[in-house]
């Protein structure tokens, strides 16, 4: 809207297939935008039918302000927070330039103290991903732009890197790590790569379709955390009634059910598609959890414990 605004303004006459083919969007997303700038920002905006063309019908010195309330404000101001664990990055300037460019355009509807929800608010996190910024902002493009993408790709057991051709639907940041969700071309498959192992990302002019059905949430529906197999594995994990109150707490998978054990413990019972990444998380909970099935991961759990015992 903003872009539209600057044209509008300068008296370019713009229609809607042309800001479409400039903002690499469809016509009838422009045809909102406009919409709501002259019904709901009061802008006004007139359609010129001999010139073919939209324009301002009296001098427009600024774009209208954004109103929020002060809850907004503070949802605003704990996703800013919690930017922070790309502090020292290369992310961290074009974050806190996004994110000054927003606020400088809110209107002033409520006053408060910054520095008072700084006391109260914060957002803590380990082990973030220090991606390249370069190599992120290739892959993002490519994804919005829906174009075939070319890198270099090191498998997590691998010494080597390997040439990937794929067509990029989604990027995401699970975990504290970016990963991108793409058709591999030579693999004929739906893969996961994770951007810290990928180098020299080339975007082509080949252009493709995304798929109508796809989701993302479908992909990571039968994950405990990104990667999953094709067997659905039926979990029973039993927690003592130190580990039960916590792990009560939280959700940690839409297909979770927990029920009530004895001595205040719990069982844990989860439907999902691989169990490398439960049993990293089983280990982290040490003795306090005992996997009742299945019995590939209780021989998995069991003898890495025997492996970490053998350290010590």
């Amino acid at each position: 809207m903003m872009r539209i605004h600057g044209q509008l303004k300068s008296g370019g006459l713009p229609n809607c297939r042309k800001l479409a083919e400039e903002l690499e969007v469809s016509s009838k997303t422009v045809q909102r935008d406009i919409d709501f700038m002259r019904d709901r920002l009061g802008l006004p905006i007139d359609y010129d039918p001999l010139r073919f063309g939209y324009y301002y019908t009296e001098p427009v010195t600024s774009f209208p302000s954004i109103e929020v309330s002060e809850g907004e404000i503070a949802a605003l101001f704990v996703a800013q927070k919690a930017l922070a664990q790309y502090q020292g990055t290369p992310f961290e300037r074009p974050l806190r330039s996004a994110f000054r460019k927003i606020t400088d355009g809110l209107k002033d509807r409520v006053s408060f103290s910054w520095d008072d929800m700084d006391d109260v608010i914060s957002f803590h996190s380990a082990g973030a991903s220090i991606s390249d910024l370069e190599l992120f902002e290739t892959v993002s493009q490519a994804v919005l732009r829906s174009v075939e993408l070319h890198f270099e790709y090191r498998k997590l057991n691998s010494s080597r890197f390997e040439q990937r051709r794929v067509r990029p639907y989604h990027i995401a940041s699970l975990e504290n790590q970016w990963y991108l969700f793409a058709d591999d071309l030579d693999r004929e498959q739906l893969r996961t790569f994770a951007l810290p192992r990928m180098r020299n990302a080339r975007a082509t002019a080949t252009r493709f379709r995304r798929p109508a059905n796809f989701s993302i949430s479908d992909v990571l529906r039968g994950s405990f955390g990104v990667f999953q197999g094709g067997e659905i594995h039926r979990i029973r994990l039993e927690f003592d009634a130190f580990a039960a109150r916590l792990v009560s707490e939280r959700t940690w998978h839409e297909s979770q059910r927990i029920r009530s054990g004895k001595d205040g413990g719990i069982t844990l019972e989860l439907q999902l598609g691989g169990l490398e990444e439960i049993e990293r998380w089983v280990l982290s909970w040490g003795s306090h959890v005992r996997v009742l099935a299945p019995a590939a991961l209780v021989k998995a759990v069991r003898d890495e414990a025997r492996a970490v015992a053998a350290l010590y």
